[in-house]
């Protein structure tokens, strides 16, 4: 099994890298799984992280793999297990910040509350509704590589909730140009987790390129012939076949637990 997860490989490109190298490590960091130390259990959606004091600024530790959380503790700690995104949407504010893996792995670092407040900001904005008949697509000639990187990674955390996406560029009927990221047969109800996912995916690749409008058609929509000619198609994986079971407290950005 590889050792390096994808938090150390993204730590590694981003201490030899620019500020999109910097980018990519918050935004693998918001989409990890991570396992935040804390200093009592958990008591329903309410916890109480541990807190360590370093440089006169207070931090909590999270870890990517619970076996760094126990070689880091060195006896049997309590923990939630939550992801990026809904750590930093609790922390937002707070003053505190975040210790990652310390002394663990290749990606220990201490990240301030001011990274950490810039991170929940980041992900708690929206796209905008934007209106316009599209009257001319084109192949995206011109979107650079790394918003199609991101676009693939963002993508593939989407499982099940689409069919299929497909990458132009457009003009509308009111002569604007841009570019159309199009989901066909998204589930209902999956309209603003897609739309996030592209919205992010265009902010963490650090490049700007105008914009990138969402849209959503059923497959029988006389577009989608359109797009299937000439866009860029992005093939959703499949939703994996499990027993459903309730999310645990902190997996929804939107309802991040709260502080003791």
């Amino acid at each position: 099994m590889d050792k390096l997860t994808p938090l150390d490989r993204a730590h590694g490109v981003m201490e030899t890298g620019g500020d999109a190298d910097r980018l990519r490590f918050y935004e693998r960091l918001a989409d990890a799984e991570l396992f935040l130390m804390l200093a009592a259990e958990a008591q329903g959606d309410r916890i109480d992280p541990k807190v360590f004091p370093v440089g006169g600024e207070n931090y909590v530790l999270v870890f990517d793999r619970i076996e760094r959380l126990a070689e880091f503790a060195g006896q049997i700690t309590p923990y939630a297990a939550l992801s990026g995104r809904a750590i930093a949407a609790m922390l937002s504010g707070q003053g505190v910040g975040l210790g990652v893996n310390l002394g663990v792995a290749p990606s220990s670092i201490l990240l301030p509350a001011t990274a950490i407040d810039w991170l929940a900001e980041t992900l708690t904005a929206r796209p905008q509704k934007l209106t316009g008949r599209p009257t001319e697509l084109r192949p995206p000639r011109s979107v650079p590589q790394a918003v199609l990187t991101g676009l693939n990674i963002k993508l593939a955390l989407t499982g099940g909730l689409a069919r299929v996406a497909y990458l132009a560029e457009v003009r509308y009927d009111d002569g604007r140009d841009g570019h159309l990221l199009a989901f066909v047969d998204a589930i209902p109800g999956a309209e603003e987790a897609l739309g996030q996912a592209a919205s992010e995916a265009l902010v963490f690749s650090g490049i700007e390129i105008g914009e990138i409008d969402v849209a959503f058609f059923a497959a029988s929509d006389p577009i989608c012939a359109r797009l299937g000619r000439i866009a860029l198609r992005f093939d959703l994986p499949e939703p994996l076949q499990s027993t459903p079971r309730p999310s645990p407290p902190g997996m929804d950005p939107d309802r991040p637990p709260k502080l003791r």
